[in-house]
Order: structure tokens, then sequence, then C-alpha cells
């Protein structure tokens, strides 16, 4: 359904710390990094796209979150939304919803919120049951 997705950044260096530690976090890859354009993208480690990318506005402006404007990234189980949540957090993020079950979406959605270093709203979630734990023998 998406090609990439652009989130508009003011201090590169902060913000490709921040995002590449989630990034890790979400075991998706960097695809590039380009200091002087003062862009970077992730992808996934068996697809092409979607890419998910930073950088100084194209227009010179500063990048400003929007208001009503969220990313939504998709997590393999709950354990990695709360790793990622706390990457964020010691990345310079800011809370804005710890992680744990949203059953008013549906009885599985398991997220968590917060805001990047220039205030851009990200979630990390995951869709999935919680997995059984392993029954000692």
């Amino acid at each position: 359904m998406l090609s990439h997705v652009f989130v508009g950044v003011n201090d590169f260096e902060r913000a490709f710390g921040f995002y590449s530690a989630l990034m890790d976090t979400l075991s998706l890859k960097l695809k590039f990094r380009d200091e002087d354009a003062c862009w970077a993208g992730w992808m996934a480690a068996d697809r092409p796209r979607p890419l998910f990318l930073i950088g100084k506005p194209y227009n010179g402006q500063p990048a400003a979150a929007g208001n009503g404007h969220m990313l939504a990234l998709l997590a393999t189980d709950r354990a990695t939304v709360d790793r990622a949540h706390g990457v964020a957090l010691a990345h310079g993020g800011a809370c804005e919803g710890p992680p744990g079950l949203r059953p008013q979406y549906h009885a599985h959605y398991y997220g968590a919120y917060f805001r990047d270093p220039d205030g851009n709203k990200l979630c990390v979630c995951c869709h999935e049951p919680e997995a059984p734990s392993a029954e000692p023998s």
C-alpha cells in the first residue's frame, strides 16, 4: 500500500541516532545515509519497500510535527513493542502512552506511543495475540 514515508527533522544527527536505535529494535536495516543531503532511509531485510525516510524538508523550511499526524510501525510481538518504547525514550523521545493493550481498537491491539525529538508522534504496535509462554518440563 505504501511506497515510503518521509519524516521531516531539524537536527539530522540527533534524529539519526534516535531512528537508528528504533529501527534496529524493529529489525529494519539501513538502506542509505546521505550526510551531505541530510537524509537516511530504512527498509525490511527481505524487500525494498516500503521505505522509512528521515531528513531535512526539501523546501528548506524548519520541520514541524503535524497535529493529528501519527505513524504506526509494526512490531512482530508485544515484547518488541515494549523494547521499542524503551529505546525511543532512552534516545530522546517523549512518552505519549506506555505499552499496553488498547481493546478499543481490537482485542489483540498492543501498542506504545511516543514522540521523536522533533515532536513527530509515533506508535509501535502488534496486532497478534500474546505469545504463549513456554511450559517448564
